[in-house]
C-alpha cells in the first residue's frame, strides 16, 4: 500500500480514482490503530474485488462512481466463486465499512453494499481434538521426534506444548518475542498481542518454561553467536532461523499430528484452532468461568467464551456417562428389565 496522504480526506468525488478512496479510508480509521494483521486482510480484501469491479466496469481503474449496487453484485458473485463463506463474509465487511465511510463524506448518495448479499454466518462452535487423551498422544510422539528433512524436535515440541497450553492464536505465537516470556520461577508470564492490538499476559508454569528454555539452547547451538538473540528477536523460527510464518505454523502443526497419528481427530475447519479450542475446553474441565476464559483467550465477547462453558458441560456428561460404572448399572438395568414379565 502506497504511503498515506491525508490531504485525500479533501479531495473525493465520484470522479476520483478508487484507490485514492481507499487511501482517505485508511487515513480515516487511523486513530483506531488497527493490527497489523488487520490492516493485511482488509489489503487483500480490496485486492480481491477492485480488479472484478474493473472487468464489470469495463476499465482499467475503476472510479468511486463505479461503486454501484450492479456493480459490486456481480464482483461479489465472482469473488465467491472460488472463496469460503469467511473470506466473503470478511470482504463484505471491507467493502461496507468503506462505502459507508464514503456515504459519511458526501460522496455517495447511499450505501451500495446494502443491497450485495451477504453470506448467513455459520455457527462456529469449538471444535477441540477429538478423544480424551488425544492432547497427551500428540505430546509423547512430537517429544520423540517426527521424520523431517531438518529434524528440530525441541522447537517442535514447544511449539505445539505453547498452544496447547496458553491457548493463544497462530498470528499471536508467531508474533511472540524472546523478550514476551518473562518472570522469576514460578511467576513465569508471556505478554500476547492479540486482535486489534489487543495485549493480554498470561501464566506460564514452569513446565512449558522448561521446554522453552531447552528450545531456546538447541537454538543457540544451531546458529551460534558471539551474542545471544535480542529481546525484540522472534521467539520461534524456522530451521534457518527465520520468524516462523503462520503458514510455515500451519504446516508444522499439521506434520505433527500426522507423526502422532491423530489427524482424523481434528475436526475440519481446524488446525492451529484445535489446540486453541482443546485449551479452552480443558480449562472448563478444571472449573474455569466464562469470564476467566474471555480473559485467557483474549475475546471481546463473553458469549463468545460461553461456547467453550457449554461444550465443556456436553464433554463432561459424555465422559461421566462413559464410566465403568455406569456400564455396571447400565447391564443391571438391562437385566432387570429383561426380568420383568
Amino acid at each position: 500500500m502506497a504511503p498515506l496522504n491525508p490531504g485525500v480526506l479533501e479531495s473525493l468525488t465520484t470522479s476520483s480514482a478508487l484507490s485514492a478512496a481507499v487511501q482517505a479510508y485508511e487515513v480515516a480509521r487511523l486513530p483506531r490503530k488497527d493490527s497489523p494483521n488487520t490492516l493485511a486482510a482488509r489489503s487483500r480484501d480490496v485486492a480481491g474485488i477492485t480488479p472484478r469491479l474493473a472487468a464489470v466496469a469495463g476499465v482499467t481503474e475503476p472510479l468511486v462512481g463505479d461503486l454501484t449496487t450492479p456493480a459490486l453484485r456481480a464482483a461479489f458473485a465472482d469473488f465467491s466463486l472460488d472463496h469460503a463463506r469467511s473470506s466473503i463474509a470478511r470482504c463484505w465487511s471491507t467493502w461496507n465499512g468503506l462505502c459507508g465511510f464514503l456515504v459519511a463524506e458526501d460522496v455517495l448518495p447511499g450505501n451500495p453494499m446494502s443491497g450485495v448479499h451477504r453470506p448467513r454466518p455459520v455457527d462456529q462452535g469449538p471444535k477441540p481434538l477429538r478423544g480424551n487423551d488425544t492432547p497427551e498422544v500428540l505430546l509423547d510422539a512430537v517429544a520423540a521426534g517426527r521424520r523431517a528433512r531438518d529434524p528440530w524436535p525441541e522447537r517442535d515440541l514447544a511449539v505445539v506444548a505453547t498452544l496447547l497450553v496458553t491457548g493463544i492464536r497462530s498470528a499471536e505465537l508467531v508474533g511472540l518475542r524472546i523478550g514476551d516470556l518473562a518472570g522469576t520461577a514460578g511467576e513465569r508470564r508471556v505478554r500476547v498481542r492479540g486482535k486489534g492490538g489487543a495485549e493480554r499476559s498470561l501464566p506460564v508454569e514452569e513446565a512449558l518454561a522448561e521446554l522453552v528454555d531447552r528450545y531456546l539452547a538447541s537454538r543457540a547451538r544451531r546458529f551460534p553467536a558471539s551474542r545471544g538473540p535480542r529481546l525484540d528477536a522472534p521467539l520461534f523460527v524456522d530451521t534457518r532461523g527465520r520468524e516462523l510464518s503462520r503458514h510455515q505454523l500451519q504446516y508444522l502443526v499439521e506434520q505433527c499430528y500426522r507423526a502422532a497419528g491423530v489427524s482424523d481427530r481434528v475436526q475440519r475447519g481446524a488446525l492451529v484452532h484445535a489446540l486453541r479450542h482443546t485449551f479452552a475446553t480443558r480449562v472448563v474441565a478444571g472449573g474455569a468461568s466464562a469470564v476467566e476464559v474471555m480473559r485467557l483467550l483474549g475475546h471481546r465477547s463473553l458469549a463468545t467464551s460461553q461456547q467453550y462453558v457449554d461444550a465443556g458441560a456436553d464433554e463432561l456428561r459424555s465422559a461421566a456417562a462413559a464410566s465403568r460404572s455406569y456400564a455396571a448399572l447400565r447391564t443391571l438395568a438391562g437385566n432387570a428389565g429383561a426380568a420383568q414379565p
